[in-house]
């Protein structure tokens, strides 16, 4: 006779032996592919991407920590979304990488709660970051008279410290309403890192709580977020043409530009992953979508802000300047 604490492994399976049920107490990613070669090139590029997006963003925080010229309000949010974007990508890509190279893909309970919760609480950050952002943009061109007033020290401190703490616990309530659920029977993710769609795909217990949750939780934090970002857009557009010139339009659309291109491809992919019932879901057109806005949009956004803005390059030129002067 089998105790009720036994142990078992069956198909691969790690399963705890009950009365009723086979809880799984691990696991096991599909990943995108199973064949050896195509591992390997997927390991060296997802490898180059995560150096480029670690050495663009952490560049990107030095290179503002260290100019005087850009100790601006835009600045210190750009340089937290820098950090929030090779937080959330090394919550996704070293595990990834591991699981290319490792011949099985599986990862603990504890260990899939943790990414889960990581992963969740940096997208909400960015989210409400890049509305703090478009609110900064829209004090900077609607009242420059009073920018430096408004847009105090302390309140850029506040705002931010706001969105980390709303992201961060906003995330305990998603990661504790996901995991409460039982897992049984089989335990493969059929993604490359542990998020909503694919682990309510594998629940045995009654998913349409959790699935409503999803809807309205996303729901509100993606649409507070993007409505925050629009009213201050209205604004800015109305007063450059209302009041603006030819010249002084320009210089404000290229300030606002990268952070319009940041926002349009970052919410675009939220939006198709979040905001539509699990049984409209294709788990491997999902994955695909996953892959561009985990990994790709962190090493996107520090390439935009470098290459479309002239304060950060003339910043870099200045400290290539230094550098050489001191060599």
């Amino acid at each position: 006779m089998v105790s009720s604490k036994a142990s078992n492994n069956v198909h691969g399976i790690k399963i705890k032996s009950s009365h009723d049920y086979s809880e799984v107490t691990e696991f096991v990613f599909s990943g995108f592919t199973d064949h050896p070669k195509l591992q390997v090139i997927l390991f060296v590029m997802f490898l180059v991407i995560y150096i480029v997006t670690l050495g663009a963003n952490l560049g990107m925080i030095l290179l503002i920590r260290m100019d005087p010229q850009l100790q601006t309000p835009m600045y210190f949010f750009l340089s937290h979304l820098a950090f929030v974007d090779a937080g959330y990508s090394s919550t996704v890509i070293p595990k990834a990488m591991m699981d290319f190279l490792a011949e099985r893909k599986t990862i603990s309970i504890a260990g899939c709660a943790t990414q889960f919760y990581m992963f969740d609480g940096f997208v909400i950050t960015e989210l409400f970051l890049l509305s703090v952002m478009a609110y900064d943009r829209y004090v900077a061109i609607c009242n420059p008279l009073l920018y430096s007033v408004l847009m105090s020290k302390m309140l850029c401190t506040m705002l931010v410290a706001s969105v980390y703490i709303y992201g961060f616990v906003s995330s305990v309530l998603q990661t504790v309403l996901t995991f409460q659920l039982s897992f049984c029977g089989s335990n493969v993710i059929n993604h490359f890192y542990c998020n909503d769609p694919p682990l309510l795909a594998l629940s045995c217990s009654d998913t349409q709580p959790k699935e409503i949750q999803l809807l309205v939780i996303s729901g509100v934090n993606l649409t507070s977020s993007l409505m925050a970002i629009i009213v201050s857009y209205i604004y800015i557009l109305s007063t450059l043409f209302g009041k603006h010139s030819m010249n002084g339009r320009h210089k404000a659309f290229s300030t606002c530009a990268s952070h319009l291109t940041s926002v349009i491809i970052f919410y675009g992919t939220l939006f198709f992953m979040y905001l539509q019932p699990s049984s409209a879901h294709s788990l491997n057109y999902d994955k695909m979508v996953s892959f561009f806005y985990a990994v790709v949009i962190p090493m996107l956004n520090p390439l935009i802000y470098s290459l479309r803005n002239k304060e950060v390059k003339g910043a870099l030129r200045r400290l290539m300047g230094r550098k050489t002067f001191l060599w």
